[in-house]
């Protein structure tokens, strides 16, 4: 998601075109032609384009050639599926009315409006319409068809009406409110009640409001709020036989920082301790010494002593045990307990993993902690490079430069026996991942209890890896437009935009559509806990820059570093089954960590 969904630059005029045609075209006639001096290839070709140079002058040749790093962001935006301020012109399928139809319908003047709106994004491919797939655009376009807001001409091409959004979020990503400008309808007074009854409950319209002819709600956008709601135990510190935890120690220790990092981690020292002694060590207790120690690797995957064959010996030990207790069973003529697949080393696996997990819903937010979350937020505030916080940006490239006006953390909440907090950023403009790698920077470093300067460097020129953290904790809160409401609303006699008109409606829509449905997500599926859980027990270094040793101690990304992390990720979910118990982790697909993201196709964040 790109979170800002910048607009991508317009197509290359015939003069641009037929100088790079011709440029080509010079450059493939002498490929293998030999220079003056003997030399092939290359010096040829670069006198060549040096007289080019000079024949069509410096300032021209500067304007109408494009260096490498511009080639490479404009196909980066073309694979994004184009800009956000263009109106949408992808492909449309046929008209859905008939010839006579159309012509017998009556024509009625359009208006340029704003259409304010929130949503859940669940279920959804994301906000920018698509044929091939279901969108949020795509239903709103099909409910201003069917109330009349739009002709049957131009029932199957939004670019007739000059569709643009405000915000592009991705698959399953929320909004409280979001905006798209285009042209109108709008005679009928119950307008909106005629576009909502054609609408999913999970979207609601909350206003068409009249603007200026010229108004796109992408460009009139000063700055986007967002909030995220994520659970309180995500900022418990990974758990001690953990590899990042271990690593934590280590280098604390080497770099004389023990009491300094004990320090950062005083008000949950003893949360670990106390899980063990309390709900596992009974568990522990019933399981032989070799079983334990498989059971604990195939939990925390930190002990080299107990090898993968050790694992497997286990099951096929517990697997003949079942085999034999069912052919008992079956000989005395009763009905087996044990279910297929079932075995005690799988059930052991999934008992303390369960201890584990109910220890960390039933974990409270200590004053101190919060407090350290504050500080680590404010860091954020004023303006930033964060080429490390998205996709495809330099550090010397201008564009990775962002302004946040507010980073703030709410009181924490109790949902379900889970506290939550809420998060919420104020930000000219975002792109790509760049809030979910925000928070997952912030929580990283206080469950560390790494110093909290560690932020302010990751905005400097070296590269380290941050994942993004869950994107179903991400909604929209609304866009702002405070010039417009100053200057084009108010010179031209037109309202202003104000989200606060529909604050009680908007109020109750958040919590039945949107709270709700993070809540149950996460109930369900765990998936702050899965992430957080393969951060702590990827076995390389990319993440010790969260140590003591700083970003010095961190590998730079690499391609196998994601195929590590993927592979790693892959083992997780797949290890006996056992993320599929829903009752216990949930989806092991349904969080992951990514060193370097793919394309905005996964809840990512909006534009």
């Amino acid at each position: 998601m790109a979170e800002n969904g910048a607009p991508v630059p317009s197509s290359e005029s015939p003069a641009i075109g037929s100088t790079m045609g011709q440029q080509t075209q010079v450059t493939s006639d002498r490929a293998g032609e030999q220079n003056p001096r003997g030399q092939s290839g290359n010096r040829g070709n670069s006198d060549n384009l040096r007289k080019r140079k000079r024949e069509v002058g410096r300032k021209e040749w500067s304007r109408n050639t494009k260096g490498k790093n511009t080639r490479r962001d404009d196909a980066t935006k073309s694979r994004r599926s184009g800009g956000d301020e263009k109106p949408e012109d992808a492909a449309h399928p046929a008209l859905p009315f008939s010839q006579q139809e159309i012509e017998d319908e009556e024509r009625r003047p359009k208006a340029k409006v704003a259409v304010m709106m929130g949503y859940s994004g669940t279920g959804y491919k994301g906000m920018q319409i698509n044929v091939k797939e279901k969108t949020i655009e795509g239903d709103l376009f099909a409910a201003f068809v069917a109330a009349g807001a739009i002709s049957k001409a131009n029932s199957n091409d939004p670019k007739k009406s000059s569709l643009v959004r405000c915000a592009r979020t991705d698959k399953g990503v929320h909004a409280a409110g979001n905006m798209i400008s285009l042209k109108l309808i709008i005679e009928d007074a119950d307008i909106v009640k005629k576009i909502n009854s054609h609408l999913p409950s999970q979207i609601r319209v909350w206003g068409i409001q009249r603007t200026v002819k010229s108004f796109s709600c992408y460009r009139s956008c000063d700055s986007r709020i967002y909030e995220y709601l994520i659970p309180t135990y995500a900022f418990l510190p990974p758990h001690p036989r953990t590899y990042l935890a271990k690593k934590i120690k280590e280098i604390a220790e080497e770099a004389n920082d023990t009491e300094g990092m004990s320090s950062r981690q005083e008000e949950v020292a003893g949360f670990w301790d106390e899980v063990e002694t309390t709900s596992v060590a009974p568990l522990l207790a019933e399981l032989d010494v070799p079983m334990r120690e498989a059971v604990l690797k195939a939990i925390h995957d930190d002990d080299p002593s107990v090898t993968n064959a050790d694992v497997a010996d286990a099951i096929e030990q517990t697997a003949d045990d079942q085999k034999h207790d069912v052919d008992e069973a079956e000989e005395a003529g009763e009905e087996s307990s044990s279910k297929p697949g079932q075995s005690k080393f799988t059930k052991a696996v999934r008992a303390i993993k369960a201890a584990y997990m109910s220890a960390r819903k039933g974990y409270r937010i200590h004053p101190r902690r919060l407090e350290r979350i504050r500080e680590v937020l404010e860091l954020y505030l004023g303006t930033r490079n964060y080429h490390n916080y998205t996709v495809d940006k330099a550090w010397r490239d201008p564009s990775s430069k962002r302004h946040m006006k507010s980073f703030v953390a709410d009181e924490p909440i109790i949902i379900g026996g889970t506290e939550w907090v809420s998060l919420k950023v104020h930000g000219q403009s975002f792109m790509m991942h760049q809030i979910r790698k925000m928070v997952s920077m912030m929580t990283l470093i206080v469950r560390s209890g790494c110093p909290k300067e560690r932020l302010l460097e990751s905005f400097a020129s070296p590269k380290i890896s941050i994942p993004k953290a869950p994107g179903v904790g991400l909604l929209l809160e609304r866009p702002v437009f405070d010039t417009y409401n100053g200057h084009g609303a108010e010179n031209s006699g037109r309202s202003k935009i104000n989200y606060d008109d529909f604050a009680d409606e908007i109020k109750e829509f958040k919590q039945r559509e949107i709270y709700d449905r993070i809540f149950w997500e996460e109930e369900s599926s765990n998936h702050f806990h899965v992430f957080f859980t393969h951060v702590d027990r990827i076995r390389n270094d990319q993440f010790l820059y969260l140590t003591s040793g700083g970003i010095p101690r961190a590998s730079r990304p690499t391609t196998k570093h994601m195929e590590a992390s993927e592979a790693g990720r892959k083992v997780e979910a797949s290890t006996v089954g056992l993320e599929a118990d829903k009752t216990e982790v949930g989806d092991g697909n349904a969080a992951r960590v990514d060193s370097e993201d793919e394309d905005a196709d996964d809840g990512d964040e909006a534009g």
